[in-house]
């Protein structure tokens, strides 16, 4: 029975569908539930969950297209994904509205899978798809959280790029692919690695183990072991709270104990003076900078 008719009724449905069907009146639309896209109502009362807004979306679409993009990496678990974003959708045509995307594009049937029951873009495909359409630091984010979540092979997404050479943002996604690394625990984690590989760093690595003996005691973001350097990203949170603030402190003596130096960078840091602290760091451990030469903080 599809997604959406009489097994998930209940919750999401299609307006004209449901009346036909003797499910429930034109009052009852009107008095029991709420649009959601147009011709598709969701019962009041109800938590309306991402799963549900991808049906309508899908329903909306006459149960054609395939979801795709940031809402196929979320019904793929990948993490920190905002649960509010419009739903994407491949291969389907209709008229615009708001919270739904369309794209118009094809998907071979490999690239194609079923999550949530719904037809969804398989992970590969996802990745080609995030690379490409987003903004290049949220391109890489959401890159890395499709990897954090469950490693897919870059080769197949160079592979997929080779089957789709005409498709728009291709060049971009080539270039960030080598970036990607599921070790970043955060979007802002991603924006910063990017913004140190921009600047002339090398590659930093991420989730760098400390050992005490042979039992790992912490995990540092991301930085360069061999020279002892690390860059952490501080919320705010940590800032507001006393009893973090005592431990991050307590922390970051524990770190320079074993030879750490750390640069640890707030929302309102200003990429330059970051930049310049990595660096300084750097330095100061015997990195020689020649890969930064001529950018804004070489010496």
């Amino acid at each position: 029975m599809p997604v959406g008719t009489m097994t998930a009724m209940d919750r999401v449905i299609l307006g004209g569908e449901a009346v036909r069907a003797g499910v429930a009146t034109r009052h009852e639309l009107a008095r029991d539930y709420t649009r959601l896209y147009r011709g598709v109502f969701v019962r009041n009362g109800i938590e309306i969950t991402l799963r549900d807004r991808a049906i309508g979306a899908w329903l909306a679409t006459g149960r054609k297209g395939v979801i795709s993009g940031r809402t196929a990496a979320a019904l793929h678990g990948a993490p920190l994904v905002d649960l509010t974003i419009p739903i994407e959708l491949t291969g389907a045509k209709g008229r615009s509205q708001e919270g739904l995307i369309l794209r118009n594009e094809s998907l071979a049937p490999d690239e194609v899978t079923r999550r949530s029951g719904l037809p969804v873009s398989t992970r590969v495909r996802t990745a080609f798809d995030l690379g490409r359409h987003l903004e290049r630091p949220e391109a890489l984010a959401r890159l890395d959280a499709l990897m954090w979540n469950q490693r897919y092979a870059i080769d197949d997404v160079l592979a997929l790029a080779e089957r789709h050479p005409r498709a728009r943002g291709v060049t971009q996604l080539r270039e960030l692919l080598p970036l990607v690394d599921g070790g970043a625990a955060s979007p802002r984690e991603s924006a910063l690695r990017l913004a140190l590989i921009d600047s002339g760093f090398p590659k930093p690595e991420t989730q760098i183990p400390v050992f005490a003996g042979t039992r790992p005691i912490a995990f540092l973001d991301m930085g360069w072991e061999e020279y002892g350097v690390a860059v952490e990203y501080d919320g705010d949170h940590h800032r507001k709270d006393r009893r973090q603030y005592v431990k991050d402190i307590a922390r970051l003596r524990m770190l320079e104990e074993r030879g750490w130096s750390v640069v640890r960078v707030i929302a309102e840091d200003m990429p330059a003076a970051w930049l310049r602290r990595v660096a300084d760091a750097l330095r100061r451990k015997g990195c020689p900078l020649a890969w930064v030469a001529g950018k804004t903080i070489a010496a």
